[in-house]
């Protein structure tokens, strides 16, 4: 169970800097970051922020 609160976190943590660099680079006029597309990396963002809300979730609920 702690494994899936540590785990949570570090997914939503990288979610957060995905989408953070995504729009800082968007708003800086880049279209494309290291072959990937702005738009793909902030899908990649929200994507690992659900993944680690899910295991929050499943360590909340896993203890009762």
């Amino acid at each position: 169970m702690d494994a899936l609160r540590k785990l949570g976190w570090v997914g939503g943590l990288a979610g957060v800097a995905l989408c953070l660099a995504s729009v800082v680079a968007r708003l800086a006029g880049a279209y494309w970051i290291g072959g990937f597309q702005t738009g793909t990396l902030l899908q990649a963002g929200i994507a690992a922020m659900v993944f680690g809300c899910f295991c929050f979730l499943a360590a909340l609920t896993h203890g009762r």
